[in-house]
């Protein structure tokens, strides 16, 4: 569920926009990397895929890349933008392979677990 009531707001403290509609993403599919209570893994950082970020979730045992039909999962390719967990996309940033974001479409609830920093040293939408 999208956050209670409340807009969710971006990294920049501005209304959250979409990430992408396709394919279409989010923890609750509505295109916006919203989050909430259910959200275990807080899939709120709005990435710009690439093969290097693709091989490297791979290799940690999250297969973005084939498809999955029965859950309605299209599989990834390079280009595609995509709500990544937080703390797997820190992952990617401390092993030099982080995928470039967009922070209008990042949710605030990342800041919990990525400097702002290193959000905007890889920011597709830099103002």
């Amino acid at each position: 569920m999208p956050d209670s009531g409340a807009i969710p707001l971006n990294v920049l403290g501005l209304p959250l926009e979409a990430c992408s509609l396709d394919p279409l993403t989010g923890f609750t599919r509505s295109g916006a990397c919203e989050t909430g209570p259910q959200d275990l893994g807080s899939h709120t950082v709005c990435a710009q895929l690439t093969e290097e970020f693709l091989a490297f979730s791979r290799a940690r045992g999250n297969d973005l890349v084939t498809p999955v039909p029965e859950y309605g999962f299209p599989g990834l390719k390079p280009g595609d933008r995509w709500c990544l967990c937080a703390a797997r996309w820190r992952e990617a940033f401390e092993a030099g392979c982080a995928p470039r974001v967009r922070l209008r479409s990042t949710h605030a609830k990342t800041l919990e677990v990525v400097p702002l920093g290193a959000l905007k040293a890889h920011a597709l939408d830099i103002d």
